[in-house]
């Protein structure tokens, strides 16, 4: 690019930055929630409630995950009937990055559970996606229209402590089952002996991707830091959460999944030694 073409570009950016500034500064905003009682209800969901068909009130979470898991399964379909039978032998650019997906899950489950890692690399895939998918929702904003006739973004599933207990049990219980399965009683009793895995899983998953939430509101309520800053905290602090909790929710599963399921041979019987028959008539002499 010129410098001439390039410098234009730059002071045109500048202007529509500066004049961006300006009328935020000077349009009349409305009137904010206090602090306190918007991170409550950003934990809680004590205020915003959503109708679910007109059946029961239910957490903004909780429609969050049916959308997300919706996605998802739609996706899977379109990709199953219409980009899998047009795989050639020359991957493109789908195709080599829905390669690289399914390599970098079922890598991470033969390396942590070379014996029994088939079924494993599929959960930790729908697993990984599941949690890359829904922490990014939030970015999208999608407005729904609560109880009191409020308008609430829709937050990421796994920021409601409903969500994420759900995904570190359910986790926790594929490794028990599976332990049962294949490793029968010694299998069982190394899932059992982490009992605490599905509470930290669980937590583990509310904090980080609540305290993204709890950070943006911070910066929001903050006059000063109210302007433009918001939506970049936003996006960094969600991408990180995003790609950190992936991978750290997989690697867990896949490494107590590895240990509970790891085959234990019997261990060899000692071959007793007979003593020589004492020959008849024979004594030792002194």
């Amino acid at each position: 690019m010129p410098k001439k073409t390039r410098a234009i570009s730059i002071a045109v950016f500048a202007v529509l930055i500066i004049l961006l500034l300006v009328g935020i500064i000077l349009v009349p905003g409305h009137e904010k929630e206090p602090i306190r009682e918007a991170m409550s209800d950003g934990v809680l969901h004590e205020r915003s409630k959503i109708s679910l068909f007109g059946l029961l009130d239910v957490n903004p979470g909780l429609i969050s995950a049916f959308t997300v898991s919706g996605i998802i399964i739609v996706l899977a379909v379109i990709i199953r009937i219409f980009v899998i039978p047009r795989f050639t032998e020359i991957p493109g650019k789908l195709q080599l990055l829905l390669e690289q997906a399914v390599k970098l899950f079922s890598g991470l489950a033969s390396s942590n559970s070379p014996h029994r890692n088939g079924f494993l690399g599929a959960y930790i895939f729908t697993a990984g996606v599941y949690v890359f998918i829904s922490t990014l929702f939030e970015l999208f904003g999608l407005q729904a229209v609560t109880t009191s006739g409020t308008s609430v973004s829709l937050p990421a599933p796994l920021a409601d402590i409903n969500g994420a207990i759900a995904m570190g049990f359910m986790s926790y219980g594929m490794i028990l089952v599976s332990g049962i399965i294949y490793g029968k009683a010694k299998g069982a009793v190394n899932a059992l002996k982490d009992f605490s895995l599905p509470v930290s899983m669980s937590f583990r998953l509310f904090g980080a991707l609540l305290s993204g939430a709890l950070v943006t509101d911070l910066v929001y309520h903050y006059l000063p830091l109210s302007f433009v800053l918001p939506s970049l905290v936003a996006v960094l602090f969600t991408l990180l959460h995003a790609v950190i909790q992936t991978y750290v929710l997989t690697m867990l599963v896949s490494v107590f999944y590895g240990e509970s399921t790891e085959p234990h041979p019997p261990k060899p019987k000692k071959s007793k030694i007979k003593k020589p028959a004492a020959i008849p008539g024979k004594e030792d002499s002194i």
